[in-house]
């Protein structure tokens, strides 16, 4: 009766701790490290320093027409694997160290809210990228892109909104900072549009055609801007 009543405080502990432990436990960003060094030769073909920058996870990862969408200004795919915020702050110097965009498009935030993390962490994580871009960049506009709603994570919208509102508020504060709302385009009737593949997460081409939509505007107004993003002194 003893030994029974253990296993079942001990499974009782083990459910009261299960979210916590998922949320601590995030992965290691060196799974991405291969990734990462096919940005070094990347880098030493692309012709201008100053291209707007797409910085962040798969979403920006798959763009695969971001060049001709944003056509005919310069741009840089910087999106890698199914990045956090936490693995975008961890390379940073892998991705922008040796660059000076007249932008940086962010998109990250969805994975940490996937992998259990609160959305107050994320935010967190946010503003610790941002100061990691002041401190190599100073000035450089931030376009953060709304974490989106699909199909597959649906049950997540509660928390991404709350990070989205969360950013929102913060770009008011910051002259540097600009929230970017995809999110509502990308809703109907209250549901996700058809616009994933097969997934349910990824979009297709007609989730693209959205976000190039409401993107595009914004990165000629940056790239028309006469200077790089000057690097802190």
């Amino acid at each position: 009766m003893l030994r029974q009543f253990t296993k079942l405080l001990f499974a009782i502990m083990l459910w009261m701790h299960a979210p916590q432990a998922i949320a601590q436990q995030a992965p290691a960003p060196d799974r991405f490290a291969a990734e990462i060094a096919t940005f070094d030769a990347a880098d030493e073909s692309h012709i201008d320093p100053c291209a707007v920058a797409f910085v962040g996870s798969s979403s920006i990862r798959l763009w695969r027409g971001l060049d001709a969408d944003m056509a005919p200004f310069a741009v840089l795919n910087r999106g890698f694997g199914g990045a956090t915020i936490a693995d975008v702050n961890y390379y940073f110097g892998d991705l922008l160290g040796r660059r000076t965009p007249r932008a940086i498009f962010f998109y990250a935030g969805e994975n940490d809210i996937a992998n259990g993390q609160a959305p107050a962490d994320v935010v967190a994580g946010f503003r610790r990228f941002l100061e990691l871009k002041g401190n190599a960049l100073g000035p450089t506009p931030v376009f953060f892109i709304s974490l989106k709603p699909s199909r597959q994570r649906f049950a997540q919208i509660d928390a991404q909104r709350e990070v989205n509102r969360a950013i929102r508020r913060l770009a008011r504060s910051r002259r540097d900072l600009r929230f970017v709302d995809v999110a509502s385009a990308m809703m109907t009737h209250g549901e996700p549009r058809d616009i994933f593949i097969e997934d349910g997460l990824h979009m297709n081409a007609d989730g693209y055609a959205i976000w190039t939509r409401i993107l595009r505007p914004l990165v000629a107004r940056a790239a028309r801007r006469g200077a790089c993003g000057a690097p802190s002194s």
